[in-house]
């Protein structure tokens, strides 16, 4: 039998590193502001903060939706390949 009640069912294994969160606070930007400016789902930008992977589409949509630059990629998605 599942019980629903299990905390390690929604916990992500290897998480992975990244800045989003901090980048989108220090704009007073709203999750669904920043998921509206990069054409994704506010339930994507809040797995990503959370630390799940994601596509490379999906880092270059959220970099540019920061008002960033694709070349400043690594303060937001460290160790990545964008």
């Amino acid at each position: 039998m599942v019980n629903p009640n299990n905390p390690k069912k929604n916990e992500i294994k290897n998480p992975v590193k990244n800045f989003v969160k901090k980048h989108r606070e220090e704009l007073l930007m709203s999750k669904a502001e920043l998921a509206r400016k990069a054409s994704l789902s506010a339930l994507t930008i809040d797995r990503i903060e959370a630390g799940m992977s994601c596509r490379m589409d999906t880092k270059r949509k959220i970099i540019l939706a920061l008002g960033l630059k694709l070349s400043d990629k690594d303060k937001v998605f460290p160790d990545s390949e964008v």
